[in-house]
């Protein structure tokens, strides 16, 4: 039997399930370095879940349903150039995502605009006028890199903007980081998404 973890209704993503960037991020806090994380189901809160050590990889487990597993993994991926601060809050401040009546899952950790400040990180992309990419700005309390995993996932979807104005409702299944350096709590930092192939 292998270790347990609980994920803290604190954290969902849809009411009832677990947000898919902070999983991966537990489970990526277990294997270290660059990591691929992989969800297969949604991950079920306020629960104990097993984790186990398998030769490949860490898996999630409720009971005996896979629900995540993570492995060691390369990252080979041309960031384009920055935008600043300044157009990074603009695009933030346009983003459909901050009326509660169309979001999806309003209550998210992490792009939910119906978390107060400090309950949740309230990551809200936009797209940056001009371009095919997205931006908001996230001013991090802590340097967790559970935390930074959580905020790279929901402004990481902005992008669906792109297929047409109202997506339909979607989730994390995959997601692969790798953390050269963390935040500085305190500080104002720009998170951007785009398309590559």
């Amino acid at each position: 039997m292998g270790a347990t973890i609980t994920l803290p209704r604190r954290f969902c993503g849809p009411d009832d399930a677990a947000n898919g960037g902070y999983t991966a991020g537990r489970l990526a806090r277990l294997v270290g370095g660059t990591v691929e994380a992989t969800l297969r189901r949604p991950a079920p809160l306020d629960r104990p879940l097993t984790v186990d050590r398998e030769p490949e990889r860490v898996v999630l487990r409720d009971d005996e349903e896979l629900i995540a597993e993570a492995t060691a993994s390369a990252l080979d991926l041309d960031p384009i150039p920055p935008i600043d601060l300044e157009d990074a809050d603009a695009a933030s401040r346009a983003s459909p995502y901050r009326d509660p009546a169309t979001h999806p899952f309003p209550r998210c950790f992490v792009c939910g605009p119906a978390r107060r400040a400090g309950d949740g990180l309230r990551l809200f992309a936009g797209r940056v006028p001009g371009t095919e990419h997205f931006a908001t700005t996230w001013v991090p309390e802590t340097a967790d890199d559970v935390l930074v995993w959580a905020a790279l996932d929901c402004p990481s979807s902005g992008v669906l903007q792109l297929i047409g104005e109202n997506p339909p409702p979607h989730v994390l299944g995959r997601m692969t980081a790798q953390i050269d350096r963390r935040p500085e709590p305190g500080r104002p930092h720009v998170i951007m998404s785009w398309l590559f192939d």
